[in-house]
């Protein structure tokens, strides 16, 4: 059966890309503070994955309060019932695990940088084919020299907002779980977009985390955190379990934006968010580190290579691939 909607349907109006793209910045200075309360609550629990099964439990028991309090969730979730999407269309929150897991295996061995403009790499290459494929929510968009451009300046931003920072070993698989990482969160983007076209953003929100929960919990299971990591005794600082709620909040802010203006310019937006949001913490934690040009002039350049993406106007080729279930 085909998608229900194309780009552009549903009950909601789009945003103009301007609040598309705002959003998207806004959801990688979310990104950044998760990223900061995750790490340190694994840090003092021993346990990345009882940190990330931890956030994964914070963001379901927002969601289910939600549930109860929006008739707007259960109206979608109904709706996705009525669509009748292909199986592997409700698949994305998968991709948000991939990420999840190669970052607890790549990071010890590449050194955070190395990671991070692999994965960036990843999702850049991964935008641009979704993109132009038709899967995100926004419509084939074209494969245009300033598109490549973007993408190419993106990774060069990144790479530049890393210089200084520890390598660890240049392993190649390493190297291809990063890369395959960052595909996989341009696909989570996509497909939730296509999912919250047939419900809402929202309920978009809630399968990608029916999706991720069952696989966090394998892969913690399998790693032994339950029997060996698990702490006998819990921090107490109320900020550590902050994560959860930025998770949900992020993943609802990105099928929205991607809707709007893609995969591709969605994952550099948040990009530039997260750098932004890195030299706000660094400067508002107490003892954090004071940024660095590099930092700085990272997150400058992947604004222009945002910009530079989108002057091809948006002006997709045709609406959404239709796709048989």
């Amino acid at each position: 059966m085909r998608w229900a909607r194309r780009a552009g349907g549903g009950t909601a109006k789009a945003l103009p890309p301007w609040a598309a793209l705002t959003l998207a910045a806004l959801g990688g200075v979310a990104s950044a503070a998760q990223g900061a309360a995750n790490g340190e609550l694994g840090q003092q629990l021993g346990s990345p994955p009882i940190a990330a099964v931890v956030n994964n439990a914070v963001g379901w028991v927002l969601l289910l309060v939600a549930w109860w309090s929006m008739p707007s969730i259960r109206n979608g979730l109904r709706a996705l019932r009525r669509a009748r999407l292909p199986w592997w269309g409700y698949l994305g929150g998968a991709g948000g695990m991939l990420f999840v897991i190669s970052s607890v295996y790549a990071v010890p061995v590449l050194g955070v940088a190395v990671f991070t403009i692999a994965q960036v790499t990843g999702n850049s290459a991964g935008g641009l084919a979704v993109d132009r494929v038709g899967l995100s929510p926004a419509g084939r968009l074209r494969l245009t020299g300033p598109r490549v451009i973007g993408a190419l300046l993106g990774v060069t931003a990144v790479a530049l907002s890393q210089a200084g920072r520890p390598v660890g070993e240049l392993a190649g698989g390493f190297l291809l779980l990063g890369i395959g990482a960052g595909v996989g969160v341009a696909m989570q983007s996509a497909l939730n977009g296509r999912v919250s076209i047939a419900g809402s953003p929202a309920a978009a929100t809630v399968v990608n985390y029916l999706v991720a929960t069952p696989l966090l919990v394998a892969f913690a299971a399998l790693a032994g955190s339950f029997t060996r990591d698990w702490p006998s005794a819990w921090p107490t600082g109320w900020y550590l379990y902050a994560g959860g709620a930025f998770g949900v909040m992020i993943v609802t802010i990105l099928v929205v934006a991607v809707r709007v203006v893609g995969v591709l310019r969605t994952g550099l937006l948040v990009v530039a968010g997260q750098l932004v949001g890195a030299i706000a913490l660094d400067a508002l934690i107490p003892g954090g580190a004071r940024p660095t040009w590099p930092l700085v002039a990272g997150a400058a350049l992947t604004l222009v290579a945002a910009w530079i993406a989108g002057r091809s106007g948006r002006q997709p080729v045709a609406p959404p691939a239709p796709c048989e279930g």
